[in-house]
């Protein structure tokens, strides 16, 4: 309908049209405003674009903020970096008379190797040398390029198990979330999700304790009574992606997946393929399967104890595998510890980087082992304050996927 009006029907003493064209001349301004509920819905439809799902698709975060729901990456977080001096250039070779000009540059990765060093009752072993360290690669040695000793902040998401099972299983898996927020210091990114039939975001990456808090404060009433696990942790993996450096999961459950899609062959080569990610995983429930009542059955929930048997070693694998830890706390009162322990491990680890003698870019996992020995290539000795020697506990990721390719 135009918004000019034709003179030969309507003239301008004629009253009624004159209120007819204030009435359109007001009317007109919010037609373009589309209406609520369905109407809104279908005009974002038909002109935000979909994805094969039909779905709306959603735009990776820009670095200052995350997904606006429950799909996407998570936001990058912006770390402070100081601007390194320019590389020196590269000597120049002599000229040999009679030779012509070529050159060949060797395009063999790096390799980034995280180690911790314990003793048996967890303490971590300092002052430590690169030569106190032996790096193997399928059973060959190789040359350490450069060592160094991390200490700095962390870069973590906090995933829990949050689900309508058992109400012990949701007290210890709030209880070791507010403990793990406690020993968070103020340059530490943190994002915190939690897990039922999907994993819900509930605050993206952040270095404000109080956002943890807060999110950690909404997880009050539970929805599904499913934990698909498998399903969650894939998820998460695979919005780590897209931040780099060095990041950790801290993985708060029961290790009992209900209903995933995925097998647990799927999320094992997943955590294999997945670099720079260390997995810490915390059981919870462990008293209510000492009492033997860990299984809902009222929740539809067919637990035994032989299924916790094997997420317990499902846990165990995907710390070593990542070069974590796992930690089965029977009590609230453990989990300051544990996560005590668990500080000390990331903030206090060796870093060696090497460049492997098999430049085969062919996509194959590769084994890793590391050994510490003493410097003139005995085994190690350390003694705690009483003198007694102590057995040292080497913790490194089993291996690593080599790249493709096609990278």
């Amino acid at each position: 309908m135009s918004g000019k009006f034709n003179n030969r029907h309507c003239r301008p003493h004629n009253f009624s049209c004159l209120m007819l064209a204030i009435a359109l001349a007001i009317a007109l301004p919010w037609a373009a405003i589309p209406a609520s509920g369905q109407d809104q819905s279908q005009t974002q439809s038909q002109t935000q674009p979909t994805d094969d799902s039909g779905k709306p698709k959603q735009d990776a975060p820009a670095d200052a903020g995350g997904p606006g729901g429950d799909i996407g990456p998570y936001a990058i977080p912006k770390k402070k970096t100081e601007d390194a001096p320019p590389p020196p250039p590269p000597p120049t070779p002599k000229k040999v008379e009679g030779m012509p000009d070529y050159s060949i540059r060797v395009n063999a990765p790096l390799v980034n190797v995280d180690v911790l060093v314990t003793t048996k009752s967890g303490q971590f072993v300092p002052n430590l040398k690169q030569d106190n360290f032996r790096l193997f690669e399928d059973g060959a040695p190789q040359t350490i390029s450069s060592f160094t000793v991390s200490k700095a902040p962390i870069t973590a998401v906090l995933l829990v198990e949050f689900a309508s099972t058992r109400y012990s299983f949701m007290i210890d898996a709030l209880q070791a979330s507010y403990a793990f927020a406690n020993t968070l210091r103020k340059d530490d990114w943190v994002a915190v999700s939690y897990y039922d039939m999907q994993p819900h975001i509930l605050v993206d990456f952040t270095q404000d304790k109080r956002a943890v808090y807060g999110a950690l404060n909404q997880m009050r009433i539970p929805g599904f009574a499913e934990t698909n696990l498998f399903d969650a942790l894939y998820d998460t993996l695979d919005r780590l992606d897209r931040v780099e450096g060095k990041k950790y999961i801290i993985l708060i459950t029961t290790g009992f997946d209900s209903f995933s899609k995925l097998t647990l062959d799927q999320i094992t080569k997943k955590v294999k393929d997945t670099k720079d990610v260390t997995i810490f995983p915390i059981s919870v429930g462990q008293i209510a399967r000492l009492m033997g009542n860990a299984g809902n059955r009222s929740m539809g929930i067919h637990a035994s104890e032989m299924d916790y048997l094997q997420a317990d070693n499902e846990m165990r694998t995907f710390a070593a595998i990542t070069g974590g830890r796992a930690y089965f706390p029977r009590f609230q009162a453990e989990y300051g510890e544990d996560f005590q322990d668990i500080g000390n491990d990331i903030r206090n680890q060796y870093s060696i980087t090497y460049r492997p003698t098999n430049d085969k870019l062919d996509g194959t996992y590769r084994k890793l082992k590391v050994q510490v020995v003493a410097p003139d290539g005995g085994p190690l000795k350390v003694k705690d304050q009483k003198g007694k020697e102590q057995k040292i506990e080497v913790v490194a990721r089993d291996g690593y996927t080599a790249r493709h390719s096609v990278d």
